[in-house]
């Protein structure tokens, strides 16, 4: 039986990851958890390349791609998914648990009854509620414990995991009839209609995110490599609304890891592609990303697992990860980590103990 969805809204201006549009706030809440356990985030913030002069700001802004790297970096320092917010942590790889465990459901409202009923496993300092009636579906976050200054960051976030993982879940980039917030309008939420589709409320009883019921009827689309694919890199789904056109970035990151030879030529991805470079360069620019970007993120993620896992010569993981030769490779990693790629798998052995061949 097919299933007659409305037709969603125009998507309003997506940030672009050039574009500071991220809140200041949303990082003195990490910060804060830092603190909270008694960590420096220095390192955190270096590697996001945020500048501590930033945090006394209240106007400032960060881009996507540094408070994407940013969460990352906290949250495995921390080994805490839910950074500071509740009374324990969130070890690393929690909310994987919650996406792996929703994935197999039949349809979208069964994924989301079991996304609310497990994570009562991991916490019960909140509860997620799926409501469905007449007049739509809602899911509701109840507070059952005081959240602090992490309470603007916590339920933002919470409502974005849920409505990023059913946009991508079903392939369907899911229109919201309101999100209501249980705070008044902060000085920042011009960012709000960046992170939701839809009308967005203050002052509310509590948060929730309402749609129309016919989504929860979609079936979901997603098998377990598409699940692995995207939890390496699940937190744009936080910061940015879901398009359709967005699945183009992970098919381009899955090109150059497989076809790293390629990386230097924007025609050769483009034609694995079946598109035009020029198209290849226009959409990724539409969806906040570029080519350049993804491939000094793939080459790193790669050589930082090379450098890791192997002992293979500098030479060897260079041209691996597509560099001509290890002088520039050896140029271009210092950019991204501080330090040379000898002594970075210097660090690396002396921490782990072991590598292998």
């Amino acid at each position: 039986m097919s299933i007659r969805l409305p037709s969603p809204p125009a998507a309003p201006p997506v940030a672009a990851d050039r574009r500071a549009a991220t809140p200041i706030a949303f990082v003195q809440a990490i910060v804060a958890a830092f603190a909270r356990y008694g960590q420096d985030p220095g390192e955190a913030l270096r590697q996001a390349r945020i500048a501590p002069q930033q945090l006394a700001d209240p106007a400032a802004r960060v881009t996507a791609a540094q408070f994407e790297a940013f969460s990352g970096a906290a949250m495995q320092q921390l080994d805490d998914e839910a950074p500071g917010w509740f009374a324990r942590r969130l070890p690393w790889g929690s909310y994987g648990l919650l996406c792996r465990a929703s994935v197999t459901a039949p349809t979208l409202g069964v994924a989301l009854q079991r996304w609310c009923r497990h994570h009562g496993l991991l916490t019960d300092d909140v509860r997620l509620v799926l409501d469905r009636g007449p007049a739509g579906a809602v899911l509701r976050i109840e507070e059952h414990r005081a959240l602090g200054t992490f309470r603007e960051f916590c339920l933002v976030t919470l409502l974005r995991y849920l409505h990023g993982f059913a946009c991508w879940a079903t392939d369907s980039r899911i229109a919201l009839r309101e999100v209501a917030f249980p705070f008044a309008a902060p000085a920042h939420a011009d960012v709000y209609p960046l992170l939701f589709p839809g009308p967005v409320r203050f002052g509310a009883a509590c948060a929730t995110l309402a749609f129309d019921a016919p989504y929860l009827a979609l079936p979901l689309v997603r098998d377990e490599a598409a699940t692995r694919a995207m939890l390496q890199r699940a937190l744009p789904l936080t910061v940015r609304q879901y398009r359709r056109d967005r699945l183009l970035v992970d098919r381009v990151r899955e090109l150059l890891r497989q076809h790293p030879q390629d990386a230097a030529r924007a025609d050769a991805v483009a034609a694995r592609l079946h598109m035009s470079a020029r198209t290849l360069h226009r959409q990724l620019h539409e969806e906040g990303a570029s080519l350049q970007d993804l491939k000094d993120a793939v080459r790193r993620e790669m050589a930082i697992d090379l450098l890791r896992r192997t002992r293979r010569p500098i030479k060897q993981v260079a041209l691996a990860v597509g560099f001509r030769n290890d002088k520039s490779f050896a140029r271009a990693f210092r950019g991204w980590t501080g330090t040379g790629p000898g002594a970075f798998r210097d660090g690396a052995t002396a921490s782990s103990g072991d590598s292998d061949d």
